[in-house]
Order: C-alpha cells, then sequence, then structure tokens
C-alpha cells in the first residue's frame, strides 16, 4: 500500500509518499519520496491578510506537481492539509477550490489542535523512558504546537500563533510571548524530569549540524549556543558559512528563539529530535484510520 500526505505549511508545502509493508504483523513505512517547495504563504497573508496572486500560482502549480508524483507512484491513499497560513488568509478557501479543480486534490484547512495531534501521531514518546515526561514542540511558519505527554496519556495540547515567519515579519507581541509563557508554566509540570521532543524543518537542522548521534538528545546549552552564534550573523553570512538556503538561513534564528524559550519556561535541558513532522503524522493517521475500517 502507498501513501501520500500533502502538508501546506506556512514556510513550505512538502509531499511525503511512504510505502507500507507488514513485517512480523507490524507496519513498516518506507519513505520513497519527500518533496519540499518553499512557497512561504506566511509571507503574504501575516502582512496583506491573504495570499496573493503570485503565491497562489505558486500553490496550484505545485498541487500539480504533487498530484503528477501521486499518479506516478501509484498512490492508494493521501491525505492534503493546510496549517496556519492557510487558516488565517482571506481567500483560502477560493485557493482550495482553484487546487481541486487544476489538480484534483482536496485540501483541508486543520486546527492549531488538530496540528498538534498529528505530530502526536508518530507515537515517538510510546517507545522512550517512562521515568520522564515528554513535551513535543512543533515549531512552524505561523505557529507552535506544544503536546505535553505523560505515563503514556497526552496531557495538554495548545497551538500558539508564534511561528518564524510571523517573527521574521515582526508580529508576535509580548502579549503573544506572555500567554505562550504563562500556559506552559500553568500546564507544562511533573514530578518526572522533563524532556523536550522537536520536530519542524528548522530543529532538523539544527540537529545535523550539530553532529549528535540519532537518537541522542541535543542540549539546552548548545541550543542558546548556535542561537547566539546566529544571530551575530546576517543571512549572508549563514548561508556562506553553513552552507544553508535563502529560506532557512533567515528563519532558523527565530526557530532557536522559540525552542529556547519553551525549553527554558518549562525547565527543560535536553531535546530529542526524531526527524518527525506533520506529513509524518499524516501518514500514521491515514493507516490508523484505514485500519478502523477494516
Amino acid at each position: 500500500m502507498k501513501i501520500a500526505a500533502i502538508d501546506i505549511g506556512s514556510n513550505a508545502a512538502r509531499l511525503l509518499i511512504n510505502e507500507v509493508k507488514i513485517n512480523n504483523k507490524k507496519p513498516e513505512f518506507i519513505k520513497l519520496n519527500l518533496l519540499r517547495i518553499p512557497l512561504r504563504l506566511g509571507m503574504d497573508v501575516f502582512t496583506i491578510g491573504k495570499i496573493g496572486e503570485e503565491r497562489e500560482k505558486m500553490v496550484v502549480d505545485s498541487m500539480k506537481i504533487f498530484s503528477d508524483l501521486m499518479k506516478i507512484y501509484k498512490v492508494d491513499h493521501y491525505r492534503a492539509c493546510a496549517t496556519s497560513a492557510m487558516r488565517d488568509a482571506a481567500n483560502g478557501n477560493e485557493i482550495i477550490e482553484r487546487v481541486k479543480e487544476a489538480s484534483g486534490i482536496n485540501i483541508e484547512i486543520i486546527s492549531g489542535d488538530e496540528e498538534a495531534t498529528l505530530i502526536y501521531e508518530n507515537h515517538v514518546a510510546e517507545g522512550l523512558d517512562k521515568d520522564f515526561a515528554y513535551l513535543y514542540i512543533d515549531v512552524g511558519g505561523g505557529s507552535t504546537e506544544l503536546t505535553f505527554y505523560e505515563n503514556g496519556k497526552m496531557m495538554y495540547e495548545r497551538s500558539f500563533n508564534i511561528g518564524t515567519i510571523r517573527l521574521l515579519n515582526n508580529l508576535v507581541t509580548e502579549d503573544n510571548w506572555k500567554e505562550m509563557k504563562d500556559e506552559i508554566k500553568e500546564n507544562i509540570v511533573s514530578k518526572k524530569p522533563i524532556v523536550a521532543i522537536g520536530s519542524g524543518g528548522n530543529i532538523n537542522k539544527v540537529f545535523s549540524m550539530s553532529k549528535t548521534k540519532d537518537g541522542k538528545p541535543m542540549s539546552s546549552s548548545h541550543l542558546k549556543k548556535v542561537y547566539k552564534e546566529f544571530n551575530e550573523l546576517s543571512v549572508e553570512e549563514r548561508m556562506t558559512k553553513h552552507s544553508l538556503r535563502e529560506d532557512r538561513a533567515d528563519v532558523l534564528v527565530h526557530a532557536l528563539n522559540i525552542f529556547n524559550n519553551v525549553m527554558s519556561w518549562a525547565d527543560i535541558n535536553r531535546i530529542f529530535v526524531p526527524k518527525i513532522s506533520v506529513a509524518d503524522g499524516l501518514i500514521q493517521n491515514i493507516y490508523s484510520q484505514l485500519q478502523h475500517k477494516i
């Protein structure tokens, strides 16, 4: 069985295609293709309230490509979800109609809470030490999703309109930060030590740059050190020194700022980065729904 997930975020759109094979009665998810297109919808939506003509055309053209790829791979099931930017765009529903007409792809606009739940669908914490509590932190272009997990149960989930594209455009207020801080202080508490699980393209990039071994955590002090270094460099210097694309170099420092704040407020000093995403969660969600129908 082949399953595809389309995640249309505020910074980029991703198509993930997996093949699911049953191995010892357990599903094995094999990645066949991952395509990322930096649409940057948030640059329009968070400043003018809608998606402009140029980016609207990029969305439609990208979905045509995604549709063709799914046909080539003979995908059996897919789900396409749009998050923060499309939620906030005045013309979001019009663009969804255009995409449907041009590519046949049905896009759902999902809430911040559902976005947080999709990250949780990856079930990473289930395989980790039960002596700890875990906070999933998913940092996107338009929002940050927090999911707190303790004793095998989800205890708290919340989406905040604090994201890298919003920060890049100076659209996050002190009140936004205070709300997040107060929520964390009140809800992310445990008698057990709390460990973070990070997701999103930026933390994945920081993890790969850190040369940390897979399965090992990065320290909060390392994230602070990287933030300090990047904050003192221009975008061009970050690109040159660390071989980064421009659309990663300009937002990475803002992502680190969010991770550092969340971890500090929750009193967390370690973060695991298991390469999970909304797209991965969507794949898991589709497979789970199919199993319930059998």
